[in-house]
């Protein structure tokens, strides 16, 4: 599959390239990112470049589509459909992300999520989105929640990483959900 560029009102959305290699490294020396996602911690160049060497190769085969979120030239995210899985009655995929730590907090989280969620239902023929975080990460689990994934459960040490096994939040949404938030049954602040 050949890469797609997306747009929103105020991001641009591409398949990262070597010239993005240097805001990815800079992005990923935040503390937080390692902390909540597979990122390697030291994040150095290498990592960044291999990065972006497997996305390319995802976009190819098909079996992710991950995308390097910009606004006024400013790396803000990365975001993807990742484990893509193609079926008769409508694929699904799971959606990750981190956040720049200067972006937080400024909405472009969610308007790329929606962009991303969109093309997957409408352009793969997503059935069904999962969402997924380590237990504790709010921000994420807020976001995923603003988008209308439903909070489907718990998972004991369901998420291996870095650091070994972290019990995990999961959520889903089905391309038929209205995606309205709905309360979830965890404490979300």
């Amino acid at each position: 599959m050949e890469p797609v560029e997306l747009r929103t009102p105020r991001l641009i959305l591409h398949a990262p390239t070597s010239a993005d290699v240097d805001a990815i490294t800079t992005a990923c020396q935040d503390p937080e990112i390692p902390r909540w996602t597979t990122v390697p911690s030291p994040y150095v160049r290498a990592d960044a470049e291999d990065f972006v060497r497997l996305i390319g190769e995802w976009w190819e085969d098909g079996s992710e589509t991950v995308w390097a979120a910009y606004a006024d030239g400013e790396l803000v995210a990365s975001i993807g459909l990742h484990h893509i899985v193609d079926h008769p009655t409508g694929g699904d995929a799971e959606l990750g992300y981190w956040v720049a730590a200067p972006a937080r907090g400024r909405g472009y989280l969610t308007e790329a999520a929606r962009a991303v969620i969109d093309w997957g239902f409408a352009e793969l023929g997503l059935a069904r989105i999962r969402w997924r975080a380590v237990v504790g990460n709010v921000p994420s689990a807020r976001s995923a929640r603003a988008l209308g994934f439903r909070y489907e459960g718990l998972l004991r040490q369901g998420l291996a990483g870095p650091r070994g096994r972290d019990d995990g939040w999961s959520g889903g949404l089905l391309r038929t959900d209205d995606r309205t938030p709905v309360d979830w049954p965890i404490d979300l602040g």
